[in-house]
Parts: structure tokens; sequence; C-alpha cells
């Protein structure tokens, strides 16, 4: 169980080999998850397209965030969040490449009868 946001990464975190999602809280309708990057991006061409709504904040570290919509990136450091709407396309273009970016996501608009990711 995770007790501080910015300690006690996973080991694929830790030895940056992955992006890690845990989960922190499940209930219907939410999920509130810590995110760890750890110089990932999104792949070429890929673009996010979620069912359910999405905030996001910045706890440590960095990154690019688009918005297929946009002309300009978006530039996150601590403390920025942004509202992702459902279906609305998005990617991370870069997170820092020198230490763990960690979010704080909490998903919402779920469906009930729907499985949180």
């Amino acid at each position: 169980m995770i007790t501080n946001m910015l300690k006690h990464f996973p080991d694929a975190a830790l030895k940056a080999e992955a992006e890690t999602f845990e989960e922190l809280i499940s209930q219907p309708g939410v999920l509130i998850e810590r995110i760890v990057s750890t110089g990932q991006s999104s792949p070429e061409g890929f673009w996010y397209c979620q069912p359910q709504s999405e905030w996001v904040v910045v706890l440590q570290g960095s990154a690019g965030v688009r918005f297929e919509n946009e002309a300009e990136m978006r530039v996150m450091h601590v403390g920025d969040f942004i509202n992702i709407p459902a279906q609305c396309r998005h990617r991370v273009e870069w997170t820092d490449p020198h230490g763990p970016t960690v979010w704080l996501a909490v998903h919402y608009g779920l469906e009930t009868t729907e499985k949180n990711p």
C-alpha cells in the first residue's frame, strides 16, 4: 500500500524499465491512480482516446502533453494539472529523462457496469 506518493516506487519504475500504474482507490464511477514515468512517451502516431474523463496533476518531474485539437504542446511541471474530457485525443510527447515523473490521475465518469482499467 502506498503511503507516500513520492516514495516506494515499483521495481520497474526504479529501474526505468517501464511506466507504472498503481490503483489507489477504485469505486463505482471513479479510479484514482499513481503513474510513475521514467522517460516514457506515447508511441509514435498513438493517441489516447478514453471513454472516461481524466484529471491529472504532476507531483514530481515534468512532461509534455499534446492534444490533437491544439497546435501547441502543453509543458507540465510540478503542481500543474489538466482535465482531459472523455473522448479527447491526447498523447504524452515526453516525460523527464533525468528522474521520475509522478502523476496523480483521477479517472471519472466511468460507467458503473464497466470494469475499471
